[in-house]
């Protein structure tokens, strides 16, 4: 299993590439993506790993954001119905649509506000396929049950999944097979315009060797660390900033049945969702915490978790406590400051901000959406083609699936029952997981194996060291965080011996 050669590549000092971009993230990546299939040479640098940080932290939720309709953010809103669709044809593997259950309750928005806000959910766009949102009585529908009995009335509608770390390296995996250049720990410690082109320096974070670059125009996709980047490292003044908003999720135990996932209001209007997750887990989250320090990882803190708690606790039967959480993630939502007093009210929509000064282009991105994802890149080149004829070509990515998508007729279903027939000496769930991960990729994983002991060592659960060495070679995996927390979520399965054998593993082989 050959690396892919952009992965690796040292780009010349003399190349001049058409488009750099710091930053790989879901934004970064996409622009990555899009910008390489419209004949544009391009770099990217991401200073961890790919979506290390706000990308993996998601509620991992394809959606138009039902409560952004209270702000009036109807176009935001349009346009993320509108790619949710898309999104979910394009890498139907990671991606898949999900039913959610919203309890009415006397306490915080009336039935009717609801009634019409989700009227205008199922209409607001054209080209919708998910089923409508449909009135329910809890007492006679199987949702119902979860519940505690007071909530007797409520809605269904739909929306999407995503398994979002998985969703950047699948656009940074489709770049680098159209020809671009994808560096993981890589910092960008400088640069400057110098005879209208970017000279770069970029930091090797392994080796601490330093390299030169240069390129007509840079994309600011650094997420969290947007404005930072601007002000510290490019010494560039910008009015716009960004407003850190954590959000933090927690893990638990299972705490009901059925594929539906719940939406539940608090008194204090924000809303936090239950769904099922990992076939033996509830995700629970998010919270909106405002954040004033340093950019960077973040955890969760004791009062969020009562919070998420006492949030669920109000609707379902079984009651969750803070000694049932079995793993918690938080991450940083770089948004769009609009001076907005409320963090839950703060604009989730982009802003593509452009600076042409001394000729050499620097697009800078503030805030965005793992759904608006697509849209945004394109937006993005839209801004720049002006400035880049490089990515002046037409825009592709709609109609394109990303790698694996490729999943053939019957979708998940169809293409799961084709791999249990060509490889029937796969254990059940592991033919589940790697088609759920990897779509039609998992016959390269697969390779010419006709047993499981041709996938070489069992490393923890159904971990083989066939799959390790792909995502090693040709998904940038560098450490064992990277195998079991972002290309999957294998650490919630593996006890600590099966996880330092994962560890050992990564470190020999990811050189």
């Amino acid at each position: 299993m050959e690396p892919i050669k952009a992965m690796s590549a040292p780009a010349s000092s003399e190349r001049i590439h058409d488009l750099l971009i710091v930053g790989g993230g879901v934004n970064g990546t996409g622009i990555a993506r899009d910008a390489t299939g419209r004949g544009a040479s391009v770099l990217l640098v991401e200073q961890d790993d790919l979506a290390s940080y706000t990308s993996s932290s998601s509620t991992k939720l394809i959606h138009g954001g039902l409560r952004y309709l209270e702000y009036y953010e109807f176009r935001l809103v349009r346009e993320a119905l509108m790619e949710r669709e898309r999104l979910l044809t394009m890498a139907p593997h990671i991606m898949w649509p999900l039913r959610f259950v919203l309890p009415h309750s006397k306490l915080v928005r009336p039935a009717w506000m609801l009634k019409a806000g989700l009227f205008l959910y199922d209409h607001l766009a054209s080209n919708m396929t998910l089923p409508k949102s449909i009135g329910v009585d809890f007492r006679k529908h199987s949702s119902g049950r979860a519940l505690k009995p007071e909530y007797t009335k409520g809605f269904i509608y739909s929306d999407g999944w995503v398994q979002d770390s998985r969703l950047v390296v699948l656009n940074a995996m489709d770049a680098a097979e159209r020809g671009a250049d994808v560096r993981v720990h890589t910092r960008l410690t400088g640069a400057k315009r110098v005879n209208g082109l970017w000279e770069a320096t970029l930091e090797n974070r392994t080796t601490g060797q330093t390299e030169t670059v240069r390129a007509k125009a840079m994309v600011n996709a650094a997420g969290p660390w947007v404005a930072r980047l601007l002000a510290d490292t490019l010494k560039i003044p910008n009015s716009k900033s960004v407003r850190l908003v954590k959000g933090s999720h927690i893990i638990v135990p299972r705490v009901y049945e059925g594929p539906q996932a719940y939406i539940f209001q608090n008194p204090d209007k924000r809303i936090v969702f239950a769904i099922p997750y990992e076939q033996k887990f509830t995700l629970i989250g998010t919270t909106d915490i405002p954040w004033k320090e340093e950019p960077g990882k973040v955890g969760i803190a004791a009062d969020e978790v009562t919070y998420l708690c006492e949030s669920v606790n109000r609707y379902l039967n079984v009651q969750v406590k803070e000694s049932d959480v079995v793993w918690s993630y938080a991450g940083l939502r770089p948004l769009y400051d609009d001076a907005s007093a409320n963090a839950s009210a703060v604009t989730r929509d982009y802003v593509l901000d452009l600076d042409t000064q001394d000729g050499a282009p620097l697009l800078s991105i503030f805030g965005g959406k793992i759904t608006t994802y697509r849209k945004l890149a394109e937006h993005a080149l839209e801004k720049l083609a002006p400035v880049l004829p490089a990515v002046g070509g037409q825009s592709w990515t709609a109609t394109e699936v990303l790698p694996g998508g490729d999943i053939g007729e019957g979708g998940f279903d169809g293409a799961l029952a084709r791999l249990r027939r060509v490889a029937p000496w796969l254990p059940e769930g592991l033919a589940w997981r790697l088609m759920r991960n990897y779509g039609s990729r998992t016959y390269e994983i697969i390779g010419q194996a006709s047993s499981m002991a041709d996938m070489g060592e069992l490393l923890g659960g159904d971990l083989t060291a066939r799959e390790v060495d792909y995502l090693i070679n040709r998904e940038w995996a560098r450490t064992a965080e990277d195998v079991l927390w972002r290309r999957s979520k294998l650490g919630l399965h593996l006890d600590d011996a099966e996880k330092a054998r994962v560890a050992t593993y990564v470190q020999k082989k990811a050189v």
